[in-house]
């Protein structure tokens, strides 16, 4: 049984985001054990790019916030899915700030082999997700990381706006096809 982290963007609590992290969370618990992070939860400082993590003991950031939580249910991930409403294009400030905190060798410690996106934007425009799926595919070819799927969602603005959509039944069976 591998241990899926989901990591979730939101600040929204029940939002549209968190419901489709929720879909895929039911089913991936059916042959995996699931553990859903929201960044809402957490104290986390953006990366100031110091690189003192490359030569602190244990590669810990100076910074004293509660990424080392994070680090701590990584460190035990075999597969990460990224669930961020979408912000200008983007995915919102403070998972960024979590995903530019992972700059650290800590990651190498990391067991993670897939990783998995889901995405909800307002926007119907057909390129809304262009410059996050770009992201995604580069630490994909860094890491050296399978792609263990994608779950895009337009046109889904105001919260419960995701109720009744197909995409719920898609980010299930995404999860429930990792393996």
């Amino acid at each position: 049984m591998s241990k899926i982290v989901v990591l979730t963007g939101s600040m929204r609590k029940g939002g549209n985001t968190d419901r489709l992290a929720q879909a895929f969370a039911q089913g991936a618990s059916k042959h995996h054990a699931v553990e859903i992070i929201s960044v809402a939860d957490y104290n986390i400082n953006p990366c100031i790019g110091c690189n003192s993590c490359f030569t602190r003991d244990g590669h810990s950031c100076f910074q004293t916030d509660d990424m080392g939580v994070v680090y701590e249910k990584l460190k035990t991930a075999d597969i990460l899915a990224i669930a961020s409403p979408v912000y200008f294009y983007g995915v919102s400030a403070k998972l960024k700030a979590v995903i530019d905190r992972l700059h650290t060798p800590m990651r190498n410690e990391f067991p993670i082999k897939k990783l998995a996106l889901l995405l909800v934007g307002a926007a119907t425009l057909p390129n809304l997700f262009d410059a996050i799926i770009l992201q995604y595919q580069l630490c994909l070819d860094f890491f050296h990381l399978e792609d263990a799927g994608m779950v895009l969602v337009r046109g889904v603005k105001e919260k419960g706006d995701i109720e009744g959509n197909k995409a719920l039944a898609e980010a299930y069976e995404l999860g429930l096809s990792m393996e």
